[in-house]
């Protein structure tokens, strides 16, 4: 025997997995770009090349 639909449950919780796939994203973004300033402030690294006089 086939259950009883509870739509309501089902819509709940298609909503609520598209919101942590969501928030996932979205801290995932948030990081890459946190990295990306973090190396575009940094100092760039000495050169290995002799500085000429």
């Amino acid at each position: 025997m086939a259950r009883k639909p509870n739509y309501n449950f089902e819509r709940f919780e298609r909503e609520r997995q598209k919101a942590a796939k969501k928030a996932e994203r979205l801290k995932a973004k948030q990081a890459k770009a946190a990295e990306r300033k973090r190396e575009e402030s940094a100092p760039p690294p000495p050169s290995a090349e002799a500085p000429e006089d």
